[in-house]
């Protein structure tokens, strides 16, 4: 693949750059297994609809064909499981979850790491968090009855916002 460079300038970047070096949906870390895609994700209701408004002109317009975005404002119905799952950006900051390269935080990360942007030591330290979140996989497998999507829906949405596909779990 020849490398492609990518300007960003939306309401959290302007003029930054970054440079696909491989092929969209290919090639990931073999530690990094994500049940969804990032347009998946968006077709089914992620962060309240409003994470990915301004972006269109970074990601393919497919991505956003059948996304839930909410014109407005965060809105919890937007989400697949129709709860919040999410925490305010200021905890992100507070954290040091956010990168400056991603300052959106994880699926911002997840969008340009699957578009084929890779950051070596960033994308170590978002797979770590990635793979963290398995513990939560466990705790619905543990408590829920197989496929009772009523049971424990915050856990399965921020699993959702991971990735992960707790539907069928």
């Amino acid at each position: 693949m020849k490398p492609q460079t990518v300007i960003v300038n939306d309401r959290m970047q302007q003029g930054y750059q970054y440079i696909l070096s491989e092929a969209e949906g290919a090639n990931f870390d073999p530690e990094f297994q994500p049940d969804l895609t990032p347009p998946a994700m968006l077709s089914l209701g992620v962060f309240g609809g409003k994470y990915m408004t301004d972006t269109r002109d970074e990601f393919p317009a497919a991505w956003f064909e059948n996304a839930r975005l909410s014109p407005q404002r965060h809105d919890k119905r937007f989400n697949y499981f129709g709860v919040d799952a999410s925490q305010p950006l200021s905890v992100w900051r507070d954290k040091g979850w956010l990168s400056p390269d991603d300052p959106r935080g994880w699926f911002q990360w997840y969008c340009r790491y699957y578009r084929g942007r890779r950051l070596p030591v960033e994308d170590a330290r978002q797979i770590r968090r990635w793979k963290a979140m398995r513990r939560h996989v466990r705790q619905i497998q543990k408590n829920c009855e197989p496929c009772d999507l009523a049971c424990r829906p915050r856990q399965r949405q921020a699993l959702l916002q991971w990735a992960y596909d707790s539907r069928f779990l």
